[in-house]
């Protein structure tokens, strides 16, 4: 059954997950909390005096190969999946519990999360959900790759990517205004080439990766296929951007799209957008009428100062 999109939502009881970071190797035990309306997404070390990070622009840290979160010191790493699943899913209120650095990766997906999210139910709260409605195009280029917003409805995604051999070039393009996030993106997994294994390794990364949480790649192809999708890497590039424009602290209302990006890219457009005051503005998400139409008194846009403090030092 569908979700009344205009409303925000949490989910309905605590979810517990187990595992190992991707990058540190390191055991972590998490556990996602209901939130009330208006808190947005919040990341808690309880390892370390309950310590909190908002999951918002202004606390990016490292980006090079995962978005990670810091303030005054402490860290948080590879929260993408996690903040794509509770975008894709409309889940805008949560405390995240962790008693570790990394969030576990799973088996390198946001399915695991969307199966979660779907048992112990999604609840409806009382609060109108709020958008960053594009208002005129915002780019960001370096070199041949480039990632850029453009004013359009709904969410749409079109990402290009161009890697060695044996992935090459893929392309694909999302609507999640339509729902598909669970069925068409979720179950994509992370990639990795086998001949980079080492020399990674030696750089203090991927020491928690295996064929169990990431798709291995050889001369040939996948070494732990099949694959889920035929183009699962281009696919799960969408997912990390969906994780990364969460960052802005509300959904984007507008197209996005994506040639060659990164982690470091997207959360460059994040920054760059709002800090582009005349580039966006808040929006209440339409209701809809019985006819499914929405409704002309609830398109209203917002004043850019409602909501400033979840927006603010970007």
């Amino acid at each position: 059954m569908a979700q009344p999109a205009h409303m925000e939502q949490t989910i309905v009881a605590p979810i517990e997950f187990t595992g190992v970071g991707l990058h540190s190797g390191a055991p972590v035990k998490m556990r996602l909390l209901p939130a009330p309306a208006g808190s947005g997404i919040v990341f808690r070390r309880t390892d370390l005096d309950n310590f909190e990070i908002s999951a918002i622009g202004r606390n990016v840290a490292k980006v090079s190969y995962a978005t990670s979160l810091m303030r005054q010191g402490v860290l948080i790493q590879t929260t993408e999946h996690l903040l794509s699943a509770l975008i894709g899913m409309g889940v805008d209120n949560v405390i995240v519990e962790l008693d570790n650095l990394e969030l576990p990766i799973l088996d390198g997906s946001a399915l695991p999360y969307v199966e979660a999210f779907l048992e112990v139910g999604i609840r409806v709260q009382r609060r109108r959900r709020e958008s960053i409605r594009v208002l005129h195009p915002v780019e960001v280029r370096e070199g041949d790759k480039f990632i850029g917003v453009y004013p359009g409805s709904g969410y749409r995604i079109e990402y290009t990517i161009d890697f060695p051999a044996p992935i090459g070039r893929q392309k694909t393009c999302v609507d999640l205004a339509t729902e598909t996030y669970g069925a068409y993106i979720s179950a994509a997994r992370t990639f990795g080439y086998k001949v980079d294994e080492t020399r990674l390794r030696d750089m203090g990364l991927i020491r928690g990766a295996g064929p169990e949480n990431a798709i291995i790649l050889g001369p040939q192809g996948p070494e732990n296929g099949p694959l889920r999708f035929e183009d699962e890497y281009v696919r799960h590039k969408v997912l990390d951007l969906i994780g990364d424009l969460a960052l802005a602290g509300r959904r984007i209302e507008g197209h996005v799209v994506a040639e060659r990006a990164g982690h470091a890219m997207h959360t460059a457009l994040v920054s760059r957008l709002l800090k582009d005051r005349s580039a966006w503005e808040l929006a209440h998400v339409p209701m809809a009428t019985p006819e499914g139409e929405a409704a002309p008194e609830e398109a209203a846009s917002v004043s850019a100062d409602l909501g400033a403090p979840a927006l603010a030092g970007i």
